[in-house]
């Protein structure tokens, strides 16, 4: 094989690599808010949230996804707002439109709102986290720091645990990666018909938990969890339900 030849080869896959990474990252676009109410006023602030829906239409946005903390981490609720892009979201002609029919309503949410934190993230397309929500009422959310330079080994364990899920026939985690924003350099939905659904895990034989752990690529199911904790400085998990 002639010099020229190996070149070539090399050339074709390492672009066939670049192509692989590409379809598996993460593309549309998120600003992901988490909101912790003033005190007594949650019912209200879910209620108002509600009834923005149709705003956010009208702004020529598409509706957040919303779910409420039922144990775990500090926020109240996690609001998924669907951009797609920078360039989509905020074209002088949706920030126009947007402030014209949100602005009165946002001054409502000030006065409902005691903590918030926002984080913009690349996730999956916006059809399948809506059929994830569409047919789920209950929520796993772990969200993640991970050490110093660790960022890319975090993504692909999240990915493998992903494959030992789907061996066992267990919904698989929709993974956002952070852009900018909060601290959270990613963080993982699991989504569940109700608590049941995601308890069943408990009863899942260990000769098919430690297959499917070595089949992702992990030494053992028992692994899992020693192996994500040497990529991260912090974890937080919260369950959450619908809110619909």
């Amino acid at each position: 094989m002639t010099t020229r030849t190996c070149f070539f080869l090399l050339l074709i896959v390492l672009a066939l690599s670049a192509a692989s990474t590409k379809a598996y990252a993460p593309t549309y676009l998120y600003k992901t808010k988490l909101v912790q109410a003033a005190p007594g006023r949650l019912l209200d602030l879910i209620e108002l949230q509600k009834a923005l829906l149709t705003e956010y239409r009208n702004a020529g946005d598409e509706q957040p996804l919303m779910m409420r903390h039922s144990q775990g981490d500090r926020w109240d609720l996690l609001l998924l707002i669907p951009m797609k892009s920078y360039a989509d979201y905020y074209s002088p002609e949706r920030v126009s439109k947007r402030n014209q029919t949100l602005k009165e309503s946002q001054d409502k949410l000030d006065a409902l709102i005691a903590w918030q934190e926002d984080v913009f993230v690349y996730g999956p397309p916006l059809a399948e986290i809506q059929k994830a929500f569409a047919s789920s009422a209950f929520f796993h959310v772990e969200m993640f720091d991970a050490l110093a330079g660790k960022q890319s080994e975090l993504f692909k364990e999240r990915e493998m645990e992903n494959a030992y899920l789907k061996s066992l026939k267990r919904p698989e985690n929709l993974i956002f990666v952070r852009d900018q924003g909060a601290a959270w350099d990613l963080f993982t939905i699991g989504a569940y018909r109700d608590l049941k659904h995601f308890a069943e895990s408990a009863g899942i034989p260990e000769a098919d938990q430690e297959a499917a752990a070595k089949a992702a690529g992990f030494e053992a199911a028992n692994r899992i969890g020693p192996y994500l904790r040497t990529l991260i400085s912090l974890h937080h998990d919260t369950l959450a339900v619908s809110v619909k």
